[in-house]
């Protein structure tokens, strides 16, 4: 056991990392579908040679992270998709990886600023013909594609959209920080990949995903659609709330 022990004390934080990751990864891709059983703690401990305290903290985060479930005497599973959301907040996916404790990496695929088209204006909600800033975006968890990002911006609300190029940037943290928001419409939904959505994520057209639709305006001005899909286990949707007090 001492050699356990000096694993622990030379690179604890890094094997924690280590499962964390590989299991989370699993999980992501689909390997590990939803109902599987994770392995056992005394199995990672030898698959990792490190103590049973590491393996209990990286489950534990995982366990946090919705991930998967521990039933005592049982072991661990991965968690099936639940859907529990009544209220969202809007925060920027970054948050919900490393969440995960995986590392973050965001990729813009398209930019195109064009003249609204009419199924713009209805997405939008705009009363008549402008200028548009249309976004596709992917953001990964570790090595995995973790959500697809297709978004509009009405640059008459939002001009200072035009000059940014966002290769760097996402796109909804840097709206949140330049336009002051009022109100926010979600619709949650399930749909098959299509084959553009399907290449994105690195999964098989057709396969089930959770779209998340936004929108969001400033005072009456509408400034941005956005439809984030996530491959089906990806993404949960969680809200807290207290009884209203009438």
């Amino acid at each position: 056991m001492s050699g356990i022990g000096t694993v622990d004390a030379e690179g604890g934080g890094s094997l924690h990392q280590r499962i964390l990751s590989d299991i989370s990864e699993k999980i992501l891709s689909g390997a590990w579908a939803p109902g599987h059983r994770i392995p056992f703690e005394h199995e990672l401990t030898e698959q990792y040679n490190c103590s049973r305290m590491t393996v209990n903290k990286a489950l534990s985060q995982l366990a946090k992270a919705g991930l998967i479930e521990r039933r005592r005497r049982s072991g661990s599973f991965v968690r099936r998709p639940q859907s529990q959301a009544a209220i969202l907040e809007i925060h920027d996916i970054r948050i919900e990886v490393e969440a995960l404790g995986l590392p973050y990496r965001y990729e813009r695929l398209t930019r195109q600023k064009r003249r609204s088209t009419a199924e713009d204006r209805e997405l939008l909600e705009l009363k008549a013909a402008g200028p548009v800033l249309a976004l596709e975006c992917r953001h990964f968890a570790g090595k995995q594609p973790f959500a697809h990002e297709q978004r509009l911006i009405n640059l008459a609300a939002v001009p200072e959209a035009t000059e940014e190029e966002f290769l760097n940037t996402s796109p909804g943290p840097w709206l949140i920080g330049c336009v002051p928001w009022s109100a926010a419409e979600h619709r949650i939904r399930a749909v098959g990949a299509d084959a553009r959505v399907a290449s994105a994520l690195d999964i098989l057209a057709g396969a089930p995903c959770l779209v998340v639709e936004r929108r969001t305006w400033s005072a009456e001005y509408p400034v941005t659609h956005v439809r984030f899909t996530y491959a089906a286990g990806n993404h949960a949707l969680v809200a807290r709330f207290t009884p209203s007090r009438g």
